[in-house]
Order: C-alpha cells, then sequence, then structure tokens
C-alpha cells in the first residue's frame, strides 16, 4: 500500500507552506520517508490529495492515461496574465491539439538548423568584450543570449528601433516576475488591483499594455509583408494552417509568441546555468567536453556531439529547470499502479524525485554524464520538459540552444571557478539556479 497517511497529520497550510518555503527540502524528505508515491495536501486550507509520482510505471500510466479522465483545473492560471486567454498551456482537448500541430514545425527537425548560426553569432557578440581575469557572473550572461535568441529566432526582430524598446521591456518585465513578492500577486487574484501605476498590478499592466504594442505592431507589419523569406518561427506561424485552412489570429499569436518567451528565456538560461557550474567542478568532464569540441565546427555537427549531449542530459537531470510535471486533475476515476484515485485528486508526475530515484539513477546526486552513454533513458524515466500531450513544445529548440551557447562560450574561452563559498539552489521564478556567489573567472 501506498505510504502517505502520516503526512496527513500536518495541517494543509503548514503542508503548503513548507513547499512554498523550499520544495526542493519538502520532495526530498518525502521521498526519503515515504518513497516513490506519496501523497500530501499542498493547496491550502481545503486542498484536495495532491499525489506525486516518481516511478517510471506509475509516470508512464499518466503520461497515457486518456484525456477525458484527466484535466488541468486551475494549475494553469496564475500564467494567464503573462501568456493570454488562447496561450497553448491555457488550452485543452481538440484546441490545444490544434495549437501543438501549428507550432511544433517552427520547433522541430530540419527547422532548427536555420537558427544555428544566428544562436552562435549572438553568443559570441555578448562575450566578445571578456578578457583574462575578470570575474563573470554566468546567469545574467546567459539569461541575455537566450533573450536576444528569442527576439531574433522566434519573433524575428531584426536589430533597431522596435528590438531595443521590447528587449528593454521584456527584460524588466521578466526580471520583476522572478520575485517572490512581485510573483505572489498571480497566483492571488485579491492582489491584482488596478490602483494606479505606482501598484505592483498596475504597473504590470502598463509594462504588458507597451510589450503588446509592440508586438502588435510587428505582426501587423509582417502581415502586410508579401514575401516571407526570414525563416524565423513568426514568420512559420502567419503562414500555418489548421486541418480546416484556418490560420492563427492577431491575438492568438500574441500569445504563443509570449507562451515560448515566457517558458523558455528564464528555463533555458537557469539549465545553461547549472551546465557550466558542473563542468568547472569535475575537470575530467571539462577535458572531455573540450576534446570533443575541437571535432565540430558547425552548428549542426556541435549539436550531434555525444558528450555534449550526455553533460546536458545530467544538468537537466540533477536539476531540472522545473520540479514537476504538467499537473493532472482527476476528472472520472483512474486507476495508476492499482490504486484507484477519484475525481478531485491532483496527479503530479514530479520531475525532481523522479530524476533522483537511485533504483533508476545509481548515486543520483553525482554528476556523472556517462549515465546517458551507457543507457538510453526512457521518457518516463527522463522527462526534463515534462511528458505525454502536455510536453514542453520547445524542448527540442532549448536543447539545441543550450548545446550552441555552451559550445560557443567553451570554444572561445578558459574558464575556472571563482567562488569560495559553497553554491547551493536558489529559486529563480519557476526555476532554481545556483545561488548568487557562483562566479567564474576568464583564464584565457
Amino acid at each position: 500500500m501506498t505510504k502517505f497517511l502520516d503526512l496527513y497529520s500536518l495541517p494543509p497550510l503548514l503542508q503548503t507552506l513548507q513547499l512554498v518555503a523550499d520544495p526542493i527540502t519538502f520532495l526530498d524528505r518525502c521521498a526519503r520517508r515515504f518513497g516513490d508515491t506519496f501523497s500530501t495536501r499542498v493547496l491550502g486550507w481545503n486542498s484536495p490529495p495532491v499525489v506525486f509520482f516518481s516511478a517510471p510505471a506509475a509516470i508512464a500510466e499518466i503520461f497515457t492515461t486518456q484525456a477525458d479522465c484527466l484535466a488541468l483545473g486551475r494549475v494553469t492560471h496564475p500564467f494567464r496574465p503573462l501568456v493570454g486567454e488562447l496561450s497553448l498551456i491555457m488550452q485543452e482537448g481538440k484546441p490545444h491539439q490544434r495549437q501543438r500541430q501549428l507550432l511544433m514545425p517552427s520547433l522541430h527537425g530540419d527547422r532548427m538548423k536555420f537558427y544555428g548560426s544566428t544562436i552562435c553569432t549572438l553568443t559570441r557578440t555578448e562575450i566578445a568584450h571578456w578578457q583574462p581575469g575578470m570575474a563573470l557572473s554566468i546567469r545574467p550572461i546567459v539569461s541575455a543570449i537566450s533573450l536576444q535568441v528569442i527576439l531574433r529566432v522566434v519573433f524575428g526582430l531584426a536589430p533597431g528601433q522596435r528590438y531595443e524598446h521590447l528587449k528593454q521591456h521584456l527584460s524588466e518585465l521578466l526580471e520583476a516576475i522572478t520575485a517572490p513578492l512581485y510573483s505572489s500577486q498571480f497566483f492571488f487574484p485579491q492582489l491584482q488591483c488596478n490602483l494606479g501605476r505606482w501598484s505592483p498590478w498596475g504597473r504590470f499592466l502598463d509594462k504588458r499594455e507597451q510589450i503588446d504594442r509592440l508586438i502588435a505592431a510587428e505582426i501587423g507589419d509582417r502581415r502586410q509583408c508579401s514575401e516571407m523569406t526570414r525563416g524565423d518561427v513568426l514568420e512559420l506561424l502567419l503562414t500555418a494552417q489548421d486541418e480546416s485552412g484556418e490560420a492563427m489570429s492577431d491575438t492568438e499569436l500574441r500569445d504563443q509568441l509570449m507562451t515560448l518567451l515566457l517558458l523558455g528565456h528564464e528555463t533555458t538560461a537557469s539549465a545553461l546555468t547549472w551546465a557550466f557550474y558542473w563542468i568547472h567542478q569535475q575537470p575530467p568532464v571539462e577535458a572531455r567536453l573540450r576534446q570533443e569540441l575541437e571535432q565540430a565546427e558547425t552548428p549542426e555537427a556541435i549539436a550531434q556531439l555525444p558528450w555534449l549531449d550526455a553533460v546536458c542530459k545530467e544538468t537537466l537531470r540533477i536539476y531540472p529547470i522545473a520540479l514537476i510535471a504538467q499537473p493532472r486533475v482527476v476528472r472520472k476515476p483512474v486507476q495508476i499502479e492499482g490504486r484507484l484515485y477519484k475525481p478531485g485528486e491532483v496527479l503530479v508526475p514530479c520531475i525532481y524525485t523522479a530524476h533522483r530515484r537511485a533504483a533508476t539513477y545509481p548515486n543520483p546526486d553525482q554528476f556523472r554524464p556517462e549515465r546517458f552513454l551507457q543507457k538510453k533513458m526512457s521518457p518516463y524515466e527522463f522527462f526534463p520538459f515534462g511528458g505525454g500531450s502536455r510536453s514542453c513544445i520547445g524542448a527540442a529548440f532549448s536543447l539545441y540552444e543550450m548545446k550552441l551557447v555552451l559550445a560557443t562560450i567553451l570554444q572561445t574561452y578558459r574558464l575556472a571557478p571563482a567562488h569560495t563559498t559553497p553554491v547551493r539552489p536558489m529559486r529563480r521564478g519557476i526555476t532554481f539556479v545556483p545561488s548568487d556567489n557562483f562566479r567564474l573567472r576568464v583564464v584565457a
């Protein structure tokens, strides 16, 4: 029988506060005490049972269960003010399938080859001023690169006034929403009071309006352009049609662009920061990576390097960009691993605990990229971008960008740790990053 009853002895509000205050410690403690499956009440006073799963068999059942048995519920509602009503992550059923089909071609397969040189060029430009002896805070650097990649590759903006204005407004918004006090208003509707530009919600609405005007102007200009030659994501979405021949509206385009921005910016930057940390913690890992990078000169060749791929995947395993995959709310009674779950219960595939499961990953706290060369992990053992019909639409692009940015920097400079105190995971928005004391020094 699943061990979960003891956790119910804690009041729901206390469980909620523990999870919010320190989710990594909370999940580690629960996994050690209760095993692969444990049930909590972490959604406030009247929380329904929220059940976390780590075992591959259970994850597989959740990801493959018929959609009519499971629903999103309210789990995506905090994102609505940012991404809009028509965003992919707000949809279910046929509307969700339609949008995935429209978005997928622009972010997968051969299309990514068009983006590779741009990603490498933007990275070289951002790091061109580095000099030997400089101490670097890596996260802001890779965050700036990631934002520029989205503006150039996704939005298709060329450098100019609109590009600079949108970069400034988006950078300010993205920085603000990672702050705990500012971001709390998205989770508590009662805080969403517009009391003018001096109030937190008023400032958010004003910033969102400025961003929306710039995006609308770009969409309008692109619709009037008779030639489609840029090959960026926006251009492909402008020409995409569903099975009935219907294209996306301007509002739908705006919402998808904001979704790709919100879910693809900070997450990729966080993963890159961890990659630089782990690589420079283990000289043999770095030496093998540098040796492999000597053999690759083009983005396509870099993307195929096996040790680089393993390093990136191990980075995403040990501290995934999100601790959990998309929670599912039980709509109809459903069995997972022989246990019946009733309507209203929330099922959570837990990426963090699944990726640190000793039965799947021996010595899970150790950074060992060779795991991914020795064994091909199933999508129920390794799922840093979620899984099933709710997997991240930009997973392939994010991994591709991660490899190219990492490779470009390592091919240009040699770096060494510059911090003297232990580095710990620190919450930043929906992700966890190395604490602010993490620094690298330019050696050559």
